[in-house]
């Protein structure tokens, strides 16, 4: 654990119900002894039953909100969610390569737990070309890994090695496909960094607090990052995190669609 407290930079939309994006990362970062910032990538108008508007913003005013946090504060790890459209994702990337910063844990968002589609279709190469190679790990779902890969989503443990491999190509040092959208009720996740391939079984949990998980699980790892952990390590400790988030989430009474975890679990009493 270092001896100073460690700085987290989320590059991610806006989710005014709190349960996902920047504001999901930051709680994230908080629980987990961080401390949080945020550039806005995008805006949108949502809640825990689906996203009724999204607002991109302009590429430069994205530029700036990251030039501002490198330029005076040390950045020991960036989580990417939300970025809408290809000029941003372009732009990230190029900022992020200008301040050489480091583990970079790629979320790519695209269609949200509504359904509502967070990322333009001309940005997915965008994605592929410019932030894959960047990234020390990415966390795509089944269908993000289909898209990424222009392929039909994997729809077993063998097709879910074998997009691991074909992600990997793109060029992230770690790549961790998560299983959530298998059928049945395992759930496992895999993750791979050119030579070993490392599961992580789980069982399905039965709950309507789903909203933001995504955002969670790599806001974590990045956590993780920042604190030194080894990627596998922090993996394993961003998934117990969010099992325990996601048990806990009973306790909050939010919103009538997809609830969020309890990213406060462990420090609130309730």
């Amino acid at each position: 654990m270092p001896s100073t407290i460690p700085n987290a930079l989320s590059i991610a939309g806006s989710d005014p119900s709190g349960g996902a994006g920047i504001q999901a990362d930051l709680k994230t970062f908080s629980a987990l002894g961080l401390y949080g910032m945020a550039a806005l990538g995008g805006l949108t108008a949502q809640n825990t039953r689906g996203v009724t508007a999204i607002q991109p913003l302009p590429a430069a005013f994205v530029a700036a909100q990251i030039d501002a946090v490198f330029e005076d504060i040390r950045v020991d790890a960036v989580k990417l969610g939300m970025l809408g459209d290809a000029d941003v994702v372009a732009t990230v990337a190029d900022r992020l390569r200008h301040w050489q910063a480091r583990n970079i844990v790629l979320d790519p968002v695209m269609v949200a737990k509504s359904g509502a589609a967070l990322l333009a279709d001309s940005a997915i190469e965008r994605v592929r070309t410019d932030l894959l190679p960047l990234a020390t790990v990415v966390t795509p779902n089944l269908p993000e890994a289909g898209a990424l890969l222009a392929c039909e989503p994997p729809a077993d443990l063998p097709a879910m090695r074998e997009a691991a491999r074909a992600l990997h190509a793109l060029g992230p040092a770690w790549v961790l496909l998560k299983g959530g959208h298998l059928p049945g009720e395992d759930c496992t996740d895999v993750l791979y960094d050119g030579h070993t391939f490392t599961e992580f079984p789980a069982r399905r949990i039965a709950t309507a607090s789903t909203h933001g998980t995504g955002c969670t699980l790599s806001a974590a790892i990045a956590a993780g990052l920042a604190q030194g952990l080894a990627v596998p390590q922090a993996v394993a400790q961003a998934k117990e995190y969010l099992t325990a988030a996601i048990a806990a989430a009973g306790a909050l009474a939010v919103g009538h669609g997809h609830g969020p975890v309890q990213h406060f679990h462990a420090l609130w009493k309730t």
